[in-house]
């Protein structure tokens, strides 16, 4: 089997992985609470992949200038996808609160999947070893993040045929994100494929914080089980992340 062909084999299991979680959100019946849990899953998730596998990534390579600089552009790039969202809703306030907040997420999620296929594909051009504990160690992770965006379609009156092809098209951006940091980035110098990582951190920050813990708030009041969900997000990322990387290393 060809790189290529392995590469693109490997960044659909995240996609799958969201998909199972929308899935399952579409047939069992949701609620507030789950909702809010969810969110806070998904939350840690993406916190662990930002400390756990972005930034240390890139530490050691890149200069702190250059670390922060990737970073903050990564952040306004997703406050200005915000501003595109937010001008494109109705001119109701309340209804451009709730519908702005359903997008927010699928565009939070839809990044968090570009993501994996970014580092799936930039990852191959080191190894395709290490593409694999990338694409594996997220599989898991995106099943709440899926779960939470369907969850929310649903709050919204999204028709359950759209639910489902907006769920399945989160495999897009991880394939095609796979792709292009596969012809693109793996032919770059190494500063410049981990200041895209860097870039993706960013943006993922600003989801996490700003969207997916602001659309939890709305949808349930925390509680201490709120809490234990985003510590169950990061724990769980860091878990499947370093225990992969362990069984592969006793392998060899």
């Amino acid at each position: 089997m060809s790189t290529l062909a392995q590469v693109l084999l490997l960044s659909l299991l995240p996609g799958l992985g969201n998909f199972a979680g929308g899935l399952t959100a579409e047939f069992w019946k949701s609620s507030p609470r789950l909702l809010n849990w969810a969110l806070h899953a998904a939350s840690g998730i993406v916190i662990a992949i930002v400390a756990v596998e972005l930034i240390p990534s890139a530490i050691g390579t890149l200069g702190g200038v250059w670390l922060a600089f990737a970073f903050g552009t990564g952040g306004l790039a997703y406050l200005a996808l915000r501003f595109g969202v937010e001008s494109l809703q109705s001119p109701d306030a309340e209804a451009t609160k709730g519908r702005t907040g359903m997008w927010m997420i699928y565009i939070a999620v839809a990044i968090d999947l570009a993501s994996d296929g970014l580092v799936t594909g930039a990852g191959s051009a080191v190894s395709i070893r290490l593409a694999l504990i990338l694409a594996a160690g997220q599989v898991l992770a995106d099943v709440p993040e899926g779960y939470a965006s369907v969850a929310n379609f649903r709050a919204n009156d999204v028709p359950r045929s759209k639910r489902l092809l907006l769920s399945a098209s989160f495999i897009l951006f991880c394939t095609g994100a796979a792709l292009i940091s596969y012809f693109v980035l793996r032919k770059t110098a190494r500063w410049i494929q981990l200041g895209a990582l860097v870039f993706v951190a960013g943006l993922l920050t600003l989801a996490a914080v700003e969207d997916m813990l602001e659309k939890a708030h709305e949808s349930k009041e925390d509680s201490k089980r709120s809490i234990l969900a985003f510590l169950a997000g990061f724990v769980l990322f860091t878990l499947v992340s370093v225990g992969l990387e362990s069984a592969l290393d006793a392998n060899e």
